[in-house]
């Protein structure tokens, strides 16, 4: 089912799926939104109207993201709430100016900026470290970019560790989303070659405390964490959508090499 087709779907048919999509029952979701399961149960055989405040009322304890909730007022026959607006508009202005202001702050070290559907949105210049020989054609898309073979991925060390740890992150956006797009990404992501076990589930090792992405680079070996940001209070389905990724020296030999080598 393509995206269209699924937010042509009526309010009460959305509703059942996401209520579904969570694991809830209707007695479940009544208790959380504080309605009674009678009117739920209306709500989703469409004998019964839901009015706009209610429509945020379950988007909101659904857990959905603004665009979904976009689609479910839209299904309700009401107009859409929160904005998408391209980043290139004059009001996203302040919005492009704090992106770059974290992009620059963070160098030497690695920083991109990605939406919903792993697209580059912006990266500051310490990436450029990582990308270079890489593939122009899969610079777009960062997951293609790190996991294609003839991107990143030869360059990896761990790759299985790390190929099972974005693969982990995908299929989790996945669910919270069930955007149809991200499951075709996902499959494509699935058929790329690797030589390396793979792990079901992240286990530490002795010592361990997170998942590293350790890059080969000529002779030397790269070792780095990452923290993903997202705006705190988005109002904007664009901006709600935008993830941060800052990667830090994970050993002191990185950290030097990062801040000795001229980018």
């Amino acid at each position: 089912m393509t995206a269209t087709q699924l937010h042509q779907r009526p309010f009460g048919e959305l509703l059942r799926q996401w209520r579904e999509h969570r694991r809830l029952s209707q007695l479940e979701l009544s208790l959380q939104a504080e309605i009674s399961t009678r009117h739920v149960s209306f709500l989703e055989t469409g004998r019964a109207k839901p009015s706009r405040d209610m429509v945020l009322h379950l988007g909101e304890h659904l857990s959905l993201p603004l665009r979904e909730r976009n689609h479910l007022l839209l299904a309700a026959g009401y107009a859409p709430v929160y904005t998408e607006s391209p980043l290139d508009s004059p009001h996203m202005a302040a919005v492009c100016a704090a992106i770059r202001q974290l992009l620059t702050a963070h160098e030497p070290y690695p920083a991109v900026v990605v939406d919903r559907g792993w697209n580059l949105v912006d990266a500051n210049e310490g990436i450029g470290r990582l990308t270079e020989g890489i593939d122009p054609d899969l610079l777009g898309n960062v997951l293609r970019a790190s996991l294609h073979p003839d991107g990143l991925a030869p360059h990896i060390v761990n790759l299985g560790e790390w190929r099972a740890h974005l693969l982990g992150r995908l299929r989790r956006q996945i669910t919270q989303t069930a955007d149809p797009e991200l499951g075709e990404l996902y499959a494509e992501l699935l058929d790329y070659p690797c030589d390396q076990p793979e792990p079901e589930v992240e286990l530490p090792g002795p010592g361990d405390i997170l998942v590293p992405l350790r890059v080969r680079l000529g002779d030397r070996e790269l070792s780095f964490f990452s923290v993903v940001a997202t705006f705190g209070t988005p109002l904007d389905v664009t901006v709600a959508e935008l993830a941060i990724e800052s990667f830090f020296p994970a050993d002191p030999d990185t950290a030097a090499f990062l801040r000795d080598t001229p980018l």
